[in-house]
């Protein structure tokens, strides 16, 4: 079964009767929940459930990096910015792979738990000191420890089931504007980029890196348009020159670095022309709501790819593991 283009998201901390509805349109593949959706580990199973019974193949996703961006704190482990891993590298790098490797896993046991099938990680981009909201979420300024740290992460993830997405490609490290509030433009040239902001990028997707979320930033000497509106980031760069058939997954089309793109249709419809499989309409009911009817007019067709990224059940959690996992985590998070 393939699933629809369009990931939404909801209001509060149960479904409302027109986001049932809404979850029901085959144009819906997918669903984003947000720290205001959650309350407790038992009001989110609740939810987990009514969603999985108005659409039981729907996408459910969260961004849970750890640090600065956890959606589910109470009852769920704190996880430490990334940053923290980076710094062990540079006493400790194999140590530090291997922590990376349990914080993974860790991360996807504990949202698994829940049936919630992807966390939008890992954060692959540099910290070049100039980025507020990319900071420590990056794992390190060299691309060598991204590159071994996020894998070690991406395969705590798999081990425990869960499908990994690398962000903000080709990098937003670089750039000092928040995509959030601003369209960023980064001046650097495509191989001063390609020598470092894509490496994390090439060596993963060699490894299994089974989706991309790219940036709402203008790489102005390679291309004139945005990442995620671009065929020659996503298209060229991304799935020939970089052999990537994964997902590919919009950032958020409401954000302002979006808005380069026009209207919230013309958004839509530019992000799939440029390759997305997937496009995210979040925090804006009225925008999400324009943009499902489009789609329903349109009639796009879904991206097959999109079913790789549901959770894989796996054997019963080692309570041992999971206990020092959590340690590890606290430990780590202490350090921030």
């Amino acid at each position: 079964m393939t699933t629809g283009v369009l990931m939404l998201d909801l209001a509060g901390t149960e479904l409302s009767e027109l986001e049932r509805q809404q979850l029901q349109a085959p144009e819906v593949g997918g669903l984003i929940l947000f720290a205001r959706n959650y309350v407790s580990p038992e009001q989110l199973a609740k939810l987990m459930q009514d969603i999985r019974d108005v659409r039981a193949d729907i996408l459910v996703a969260v961004d849970h990096e750890g640090g600065r961006v956890q959606r589910f704190r109470e009852g769920f482990t704190v996880l430490p910015p990334m940053a923290v891993l980076g710094r062990h590298w540079q006493q400790d790098p194999t140590r530090a792979i291997a922590w990376a490797h349990e914080l993974g896993w860790l991360l996807a046991t504990e949202l698994r738990q829940y049936d919630i099938d992807i966390s939008f990680a890992p954060v692959l981009d540099l910290d070049w000191g100039n980025s507020s909201v990319i900071g420590d979420r990056a794992f390190s300024a060299g691309h060598e420890a991204v590159t071994e740290l996020a894998g070690g992460l991406m395969a705590g993830m798999h081990e425990a089931g869960m499908a990994a997405t690398g962000k903000h490609f080709p990098g937003h490290g670089w750039v000092q504007a928040d995509s959030h509030l601003e369209l960023p433009i980064d001046t650097r040239s495509f191989a001063d980029i390609e020598a470092d902001d894509l490496q994390p990028f090439t060596a993963l997707i060699s490894r299994g890196l089974d989706a991309v979320m790219p940036a709402h930033v203008i790489y102005k000497q390679a291309c004139s348009a945005p990442a995620g509106f671009s065929r020659f980031w996503l298209q060229q760069v991304l799935r020939q020159r970089l052999h990537f058939d994964g997902v590919i997954f919009s950032d958020d089309l409401t954000m302002e670095g979006a808005g380069y793109a026009g209207d919230f249709t013309q958004r839509c419809d530019l992000a799939l022309e440029a390759g997305c499989d997937m496009v995210l309409v979040c925090n804006d009911p009225e925008a999400a709501t324009q943009v499902l009817q489009h789609l329903q007019q349109s009639g796009v067709k879904a991206s097959e790819r999109l079913q790789r990224m549901r959770g894989r059940a796996v054997a019963e959690v080692d309570q041992e593991r999971l206990a020092q996992a959590r340690n590890l985590a606290a430990q780590l998070a202490g350090e921030a």
